[in-house]
């Protein structure tokens, strides 16, 4: 019969395993363990007879309960479908002014718009609108197309340079790369450009100013027109303001006229109904609300 070998500090038994001189106490397994095991065995069996839980073939056990959760989430689906029609049935046939003056429709114009406007625009305008080099921002109120909201839906419906066959059409002519001017006469007409928006200037950029005023006169008011405020039936930005797509820096606005510019914005329809066009729109239209 083995004599149990007890450790002379602990008074405890050991197993017998010993490394480098360190004996292993013999331990045994903590009641509480038991206690949650026998716990989650009991819950297994119940959960597997009461809820959906085996595969069998091509179907499955359904359980007691007979509880189906793909009908749970398709019935809060058809729920909450319902709810929201009893808004948007008034958004679809209510004008865009019947709609900014109702606070309530507002609301949901927000609400919901902001989730079509991260979802589908922010990627290129950014969560708040404020877009990026090459992107406008839409909080600024600076529009190429215009600002109303039946123009921004129409925008929106349309795209820019988009494959829709009722697109707009905008492009920036390339100036330099085409020959029209030469590399100072960007250079001229450039200096002339930021100094509609009071941008510092260098000394030389200074005595520029005179030469490109009359080649801007010559080459840039057909679309950007004579006081350069731009041109919303051609798309073609006010220069006279802080808003710059591409940039205000000399070398950016240089190459702008020397290589030109061709935005593209995706056309919407088809993609988005015509419901959450109008509220992307409507929702367009507030996102310069903070700057005001």
């Amino acid at each position: 019969m083995a004599i149990e070998k007890r450790d002379p500090v602990t008074g405890r038994v050991t197993t017998g395993h010993e490394w480098n001189g360190i004996e292993e106490l013999e331990t045994p397994i903590p009641r509480v363990v038991f206690f949650f095991l026998a716990v989650t065995t009991l819950f297994a069996v119940v959960y597997w007879v009461l809820m959906p839980a085996w595969p069998v073939g091509v179907t499955y056990t359904r359980g007691l309960l007979g509880i189906d959760q793909r009908e749970v989430v398709m019935r809060q689906v058809e729920d909450a479908a319902v709810l929201r029609a009893a808004w948007t049935d008034r958004v679809g046939a209510a004008g865009f002014e019947e709609i900014m003056a109702d606070a309530t429709l507002m609301q949901h114009v927000r609400d919901t718009g902001r989730t079509l406007f991260i979802d589908n625009c922010a990627a290129c305008h950014g969560t708040r609108g404020t877009g990026g080099p090459g992107f406008p921002n839409l909080a600024a109120g600076a529009w190429l197309w215009g600002g109303d909201p039946e123009t921004l839906a129409e925008t929106i419906r349309v795209g820019i340079n988009s494959t829709s066959d009722e697109t707009r059409v905008s492009q920036m002519l390339a100036f330099g790369r085409d020959g029209v001017l030469g590399r100072e006469e960007v250079r001229s007409v450039a200096a002339y450009v930021r100094s509609l928006s009071d941008l510092p200037l260098g000394e030389a950029d200074r005595g520029r100013i005179e030469a490109g005023k009359e080649i801007f006169a010559a080459n840039c008011v057909a679309c950007h027109g004579e006081d350069a405020k731009g041109s919303t039936d051609a798309g073609a930005p006010d220069l006279t303001d802080a808003a710059w797509i591409y940039g205000s820096d000399a070398q950016t606005v240089f190459t702008s006229i020397y290589s030109g510019r061709q935005g593209h914005m995706p056309h919407w329809e088809g993609r988005l109904s015509p419901v959450d066009i109008k509220l992307l729109a409507l929702y367009v239209g507030t996102l310069g609300e903070d700057a005001r």
